[in-house]
């Protein structure tokens, strides 16, 4: 499930930012017996580069990436690492 899991995340993304660069990490394995993940929800790392949010704010590039993923939590995701830039930014 993880797996297919991991390619809906890549292609909500896709779909709602066409990134440069996209890398999505699951952690999941990590928070073993935490209490929001014993339903099945995972922990995932993204690292998202786009045009989508250049000239935002953290908050703001944050709340695009839960906006494009809210269906998801918190059955399925239960945690985000985002690590959102625009391109050239680094």
């Amino acid at each position: 499930m993880t797996g297919a899991r991991l390619e809906t995340i890549r292609a909500r993304l896709n779909a709602a930012f066409s990134p440069t660069a996209l890398t999505i990490r699951d952690d999941s394995a990590r928070h073993a017996g935490h209490p929001g993940a014993r339903g099945g929800a995972g922990h995932y790392a993204i690292k998202i580069e786009a045009d989508a949010f250049r000239g935002l704010r953290s908050v703001a590039r944050h709340r695009l990436v839960y906006d494009a993923l809210a269906d998801m939590l918190p059955d399925e995701i239960h945690a985000l690492s985002i690590d959102a830039t625009a391109p050239g930014e680094r």
